[in-house]
């Protein structure tokens, strides 16, 4: 099996910045696409960004220009780039992939 185990999280004023990673471990035969998803609390869980295993990203309006994905496949981990954060970011951040949800990772952005 995979698990995924995600990590840099926290607390950050509106306007700043953060880096989230996804690393990857476990029964690797293949590299997976990616994504990250929130999940605010009483809301449901959204799609982030994307990233298929050639490098296509994609991101959801509310994240694009700020938010950036990418991945190291030599290390099996993929990363979130958040600039420019906004009080309503504010959430539980998953890293989705191999048919694996990681534990989640709070992000909190005060205003």
């Amino acid at each position: 099996q995979v698990q995924l185990v995600e990590s840099g999280g926290g607390l950050v004023q509106a306007g700043g910045s953060l880096r989230l990673s996804c690393a990857a471990s476990g029964r690797i035969f293949s590299i997976s696409a990616m994504g990250w998803f929130r999940q605010a609390p009483g809301k449901q869980r959204e799609l982030v960004a994307t990233i298929t295993t050639g490098g296509t990203t994609n991101y959801a309006d509310a994240v694009k220009g700020r938010f950036t994905i990418s991945r190291d496949n030599a290390k099996n981990t993929v990363y979130l780039q958040m600039n420019s954060l906004k009080p309503e970011d504010t959430a539980v951040y998953y890293c989705n992939g191999y048919s694996r949800w990681g534990q989640g990772t709070q992000v909190t952005v005060s205003s």
